[in-house]
């Protein structure tokens, strides 16, 4: 009994592993589903606009990798599948076997009551006892034998119906995730074929490079500025917090050296009067009380209000984008061997969609930039997000702003698209160090 009881419960534990694996997929396969349909919607936006443009590619691109990852999970969730049916099936196996076993032992106990029914059976078994406790014990040792031999059948046939039933479900669930399998295949290759005409579009493009060349070097002109404009905002910000504490704290030096108080005389000296003597109070501290942390329900189950304990759970900066352009550097859409380096993400959205705070915080600086309009940097501590390419700031230098506050709208880009670049920096002392924001958004 104890072996079956053994065996049960490392059956059900693999199960249960494979059980998580499977939800893990499904919470995967909803998350790349969401995202293709976001980016379908942008696609389809841009379609009704005559102008061909590179957001348009890079759409492209990313509706692909994210229908490949799409596939992928469908792939790894049929494997899971099948591994559930084959242990499934040989638990089965082994179910029968040991029920097989017990039926041979029930089979040779009956035989051998029939044989000895008139000679011995089992009233003869207990009267042959050479005395009335072991006659007890012989009963006892009967009904015990007989109660396990139940319980052991009872129990195989019981999780073997079960086991029947899960083969049953996880068959059929294997079946429709084949379908699904081969209906992501094919959306798959639709949108390959898809990408491969909007490719000829651009071949234009590819034809003038030097023309690319040359906006190329404009947009790589126009990104060296920002990020010198971006610095020198920071360092400014940085220097003017800097002064008002040294103006402050001298402002305390000096106020300290006004009340300082005079030492106080003692009697033996008749120029002071006892009643007119100084005593000196005793400032009672202060009884502090323990920072509360606060809880925001968000995208990103956002905890605290501290920027850096929330990193993988920021809200993305605009609602129902799609990041076109990564952290680092990025492979030309068009001119082949050219790199790009980008010290944010662009994300393309919707037409003039309204742009929002990742995290609470306070506005450092409003700047305009030529080719990136007006720019939002917001103060979290050490911590600097920058908001690029709007074309309407709702805000100005000194406002305090709280989670997924709108800062702004974005600017029409191409066609009917708009672009943000987002951007992560932390500050330490005087140094400032762009992040990968995609690392600090949940997605």
């Amino acid at each position: 009994m104890k072996n079956v009881i053994n065996f049960l419960i490392i059956f059900f534990f693999g199960f249960t592993v494979l059980a998580q694996n499977s939800d893990k997929l499904q919470k995967e396969q909803k998350k790349l589903e969401k995202k293709i349909s976001q980016t379908k919607s942008l696609l389809s936006k841009v379609k009704k606009n005559a102008t061909n443009s590179l957001s348009e590619l890079k759409l492209l691109d990313n509706q692909i990798k994210s229908r490949e990852a799409l596939v992928r999970v469908f792939d790894n969730q049929v494997r899971v599948a099948e591994t559930k049916v084959i242990e499934k099936e040989n638990e089965v196996k082994r179910l029968y076997k040991r029920l097989s076993s017990l039926k041979v032992q029930y089979k040779k106990m009956l035989l051998f009551a029939y044989k000895k029914r008139n000679k011995t059976g089992k009233l003869m078994f207990l009267l042959s006892s050479s005395s009335y406790n072991e006659a007890i014990k012989r009963n006892s040792y009967l009904k015990k034998v007989a109660d396990l031999q139940q319980k052991q059948i009872g129990l195989i046939k019981q999780h073997q119906g079960l086991i029947k039933k899960e083969i049953k479900t996880i068959k059929k669930e294997k079946s429709i995730k084949e379908l699904a399998l081969v209906e992501k295949k094919t959306e798959r290759e639709q949108i390959t074929a898809d990408k491969k005409i909007k490719e000829k579009n651009y071949s234009k493009f590819k034809k003038e490079e030097e023309k690319l060349l040359v906006q190329l070097k404009a947009d790589e002109r126009k990104k060296d500025e920002l990020k010198q404009r971006i610095n020198t905002a920071i360092k400014q910000e940085i220097a003017a917090t800097q002064e008002r504490e040294r103006k402050e704290a001298e402002r305390k030096r000096i106020e300290a050296e006004k009340n300082k108080v005079t030492p106080v005389k003692t009697n033996n000296d008749p120029k002071v009067d006892p009643k007119t003597t100084v005593t000196p109070k005793t400032e009672t501290p202060k009884k502090t009380t323990p920072v509360k942390t606060e809880t925001i329900s968000s995208e990103g189950s956002i905890i605290g209000k501290n920027f850096e304990a929330n990193k993988g759970r920021l809200p993305s900066p605009v609602v129902g984008g799609s990041i076109t352009e990564r952290y680092g550097n990025n492979a030309h859409p068009t001119l082949p061997g050219v790199v790009v380096n980008n010290n944010g993400i662009d994300i393309t959205c919707a037409a003039h969609t309204k742009v929002r705070a990742v995290f609470e915080g306070e506005v450092s600086a409003v700047i305009n930039v030529s080719g990136a309009g007006k720019v939002v940097i917001i103060k979290h501590g050490n911590y600097r997000t920058v908001y690029s390419n709007l074309q309407e700031s709702y805000v100005k230098t000194g406002d305090k702003i709280s989670t997924k506050q709108s800062v702004g709208s974005l600017m029409l880009d191409e066609g009917s698209l708009s672009v943000l670049h987002f951007e992560v920096h932390v500050v330490n002392g005087t140094l400032i160090q762009s992040l990968n924001p995609s690392l600090w958004i949940s997605r």
